[in-house]
């Protein structure tokens, strides 16, 4: 099966953008731990707040450039040629979501505060995605499966505004169901399995994520920094939060049979749209223009609109003239 080769982009542009990112991580990796605190503002409040409109554009645009997919492509070249992760890739997504609920509210507790203990963490996830590529063919150890930017790039990924090709697979391998790179609007109902077709989608491992992620943004922004001892109260909201979406979601599904090429552009649109209305008012700040805080939020959410528009468009067509992914 040929990979999804098509749209913005050579392979030598993408090669190069690669290695610039390898190289921007190192530097980062080290002015965290030499010089925290410029290092946790560029990251946390300039730097992040731009992913998820990067995604919300096309999820390629991040995944191409990914440094920790890079480095799992590089170990798993060295290693070799190595078996397809299917059952690897559909156990590791529940390991993945339950990755990205660990660590998001652990930044409340060290990780916005503590440069070397963020820098020993992303080392960490670098080898744990160097060992995927070493055990596993292709993406299949780590970036199609344990990763914990997974489930939001699948959620934020299903309606790209424009196509985008994958340079990193010249053929696919078939090393993970539910492949982003080969089909980003049929990647999210894939990870939910046989599901889908009915009411209790939201049960699944992604189908959780999603009816919870809105919350789950919510929870977040609305929980303060504190020191480690604070760690059951800054979980214990979040998950509340995350529990009170997943309730109301589960409960509209159950009552109205809300298939989830419906609902997932919605849940996707609503966590983006809150996570704009808090960061985009920070990242203003932290760029020294405070006063824009309010265009900003307005840009945002107009690209949060746009895509949701075109995410409903996408879904009323007729099934004959969808684009293929």
């Amino acid at each position: 099966m040929k990979a999804h080769a098509s749209g913005l982009g050579s392979r030598p542009a993408w090669k190069a953008a690669q290695a610039i990112g390898i190289v921007i991580t190192g530097l980062l990796l080290a002015g965290l731990a030499l010089r925290p605190e410029p290092s946790l503002l560029l990251l946390w409040k300039v730097l992040i707040p731009l992913v998820p409109a990067v995604l919300l554009i096309s999820p390629l645009l991040w995944r191409n450039v990914c440094p920790l997919a890079t480095l799992e492509m590089i170990a798993q070249g060295l290693a070799g040629d190595r078996p397809p992760a299917r059952r690897w890739a559909t156990q590791g997504a529940a390991v993945g979501v339950l990755l990205l609920a660990a660590m998001v509210p652990a930044r409340h507790l060290v990780f916005n505060t503590d440069g070397p203990v963020l820098a020993a963490t992303i080392a960490a996830v670098a080898a744990l995605a160097i060992g995927g590529g070493m055990a596993f063919d292709a993406k299949g150890g780590f970036c199609n499966a344990v990763c914990p930017v997974l489930p939001v790039e699948r959620l934020y990924g299903q309606s790209p505004l424009i196509e985008v090709g994958n340079p990193r697979c010249r053929a696919c391998s078939g090393c993970a169901p539910a492949c982003i790179d080969l089909g980003p609007r049929a990647a999210p109902l894939r990870a939910l399995g046989t599901a889908r077709r009915g009411a209790d989608w939201t049960r699944t491992a992604f189908g959780a994520f999603a009816a919870a992620f809105p919350g789950f943004v919510l929870g977040y922004f609305t929980t303060a920094d504190g020191p480690p001892g604070t760690a059951l109260s800054t979980y214990a909201q979040v998950v509340a939060w995350s529990g009170i979406s997943w309730i109301a979601t589960t409960s509209a599904v159950v009552r109205w049979k809300i298939e989830p090429q419906k609902a997932l552009p919605v849940l996707g649109a609503v966590a983006a749209g809150a996570y704009y209305a808090f960061a985009a008012p920070q990242l203003a700040a932290a760029i020294g223009l405070p006063e824009v805080g309010g265009v900003l939020r307005a840009v945002f959410l107009t690209l949060v609109g746009v895509w949701w528009w075109q995410a409903d468009r996408r879904r009323r067509e007729p099934a004959g003239v969808r684009p293929a992914g």
